[in-house]
């Protein structure tokens, strides 16, 4: 089912069970509720970076948004 192999470092391993064990919770869930937060994240800053890319392309300077403006 799994197309790869994830290998931690020992003390990734160590966290996992010291905190597997003192909140109750199996591992996989820890690693997919970490991995859905991590994805979230960078979600949210690919969208904050895609609003910032759109300002500044539709960003006009006073003299850009003006020039060649007939008002009539």
């Amino acid at each position: 089912m799994n197309p790869f192999t994830i290998t931690l470092k020992p003390d990734t391993v160590e966290n996992l069970l010291a905190f597997s064990e003192l909140l109750g919770k199996d591992i996989d869930t820890m690693i997919e509720e970490a991995l859905m937060r991590y994805f979230e994240e960078e979600q949210r800053k690919l969208i904050e970076k895609g609003i910032e890319e759109d300002a500044s392309m539709t960003h006009l300077e006073y003299d850009e948004f003006w020039d060649g403006l007939d008002i009539g």
